[in-house]
């Protein structure tokens, strides 16, 4: 929450340290969200250089809330900052500033890879678009561009900003050799007037809906990865954080658990099945199912942000590829009950 103290402990290990602690120079442009104070920021995890806010776009909306008094509420900046300067106010957070930000974006990373690239230095850049974020209001020349409203002028916007830096990457000379991907964080907004759409997927992000749980992820590594190749195997956001440092060539941290697992031999090919068979999911400490395969088990049931989470006194058990629109308790005359077995073995390790 805004201005509450916390975020990520400072004895963490970020991709970010590891691969600079290998030589590599390292960069966030966009938001950071995980630490607000001072040992907290990305400067303090890793990256040589940072521009973005320190929480959420949500708070360009501050200035404009006929209740809201900058000094008695505090102020949303834009922070600068790296590893040797530390980090500064830059300008405040304002609908203005939240509409052109890709193009900072932009031209700092292009000045960033160019840099790095001219002193023969690898690098890795953390590149944090703000779409699909609220409030969803694209630049002056993505307005009116698809005749779909904002929200498509926004996709068209990501869409673009995105290909420009693929080109970049081209015009560098480094395409053949750079690891691009390209994911969301979490499901799709459910607050009006920025509500997104997770297609047949049910639910939006806060809960366990395969809306909230799903998010599209692109990896391009040419030699590597094919191009050709798409799936619906289960990878978790803590596997990129593994696969990506053993393809960088580094180590993975041996003195802490990893969540993580490598992910190489299914994204390059030399399998079909993904190495992680399903996880756990939660909503803060209250667990609200597991997930294996193409089956879930839900204990928490909850449809969108705004809805009261139900707790349920019998799971469901839900085969996604029978009912991928989560629709029924269960799917008959199936009852799959010796799935619960897998479920409780993510969960409680049985059988190691």
């Amino acid at each position: 929450m805004p201005g509450v103290p916390g975020g990520l402990v400072a004895w963490e290990r970020t991709i970010a340290d590891v691969l600079s602690d290998d030589g590599y120079a390292t960069a966030i442009y966009g938001k950071w969200h995980v630490g607000e104070s001072e040992g907290r920021y990305p400067t303090d995890h890793g990256f040589d250089e940072w521009y973005g806010p320190r929480a959420s776009y949500d708070e360009c909306l501050w200035a404009e809330d006929p209740w809201y008094v900058a000094e008695r509420d505090g102020i949303s900046y834009m922070l600068e900052g790296s590893k040797k300067d530390g980090v500064r106010h830059e300008k405040q957070l304002t609908k203005e500033l939240r509409r052109d930000v890709d193009i900072e974006y932009i031209s700092r990373a292009k000045n960033f890879m160019k840099a790095s690239v001219s002193s023969d230095k690898p690098f890795f850049v953390y590149f944090n678009h703000s779409m699909m974020h609220l409030p969803t209001i694209s630049r002056k020349e993505f307005q009116g561009k698809t005749g779909n409203d904002d929200f498509a002028d926004c996709l068209l916007e990501l869409d673009t900003d995105f290909g420009v830096l693929l080109d970049y990457l081209d015009e560098l000379g480094v395409a053949d050799n750079t690891i691009v991907v390209f994911s969301g964080d979490n499901g799709s907004e459910e607050l009006e007037p920025w509500r997104g759409y997770s297609g047949f997927f049910k639910g939006s992000y806060f809960t366990g809906m395969e809306g909230s749980l799903r998010t599209p992820c692109m990896v391009r590594y040419p030699g590597h990865v094919s191009t050709a190749s798409q799936s619906n195997e289960i990878v978790h956001i803590t596997d990129m954080f593994t696969t990506l440092l053993l393809w960088a060539g580094s180590q993975i941290p041996s003195d802490r658990e990893i969540d993580g697992v490598d992910q190489r031999p299914f994204f390059e090919g030399a399998q079909e099945k993904s190495n992680r068979e399903g996880f756990p999911f939660w909503m803060g400490s209250v667990m609200y199912g597991v997930k294996w395969g193409n089956f879930k088990v839900v204990t928490k049931l909850q449809e969108t942000l705004v809805d009261p989470a139900l707790n349920l006194a019998t799971p469901h058990i839900i085969n996604l590829v029978a009912d991928p629109g989560e629709r029924k308790a269960y799917n008959f005359p199936h009852l799959h009950t010796w799935f619960i077995a897998h479920a409780a073995e993510i969960v409680f390790g049985f059988g190691e």
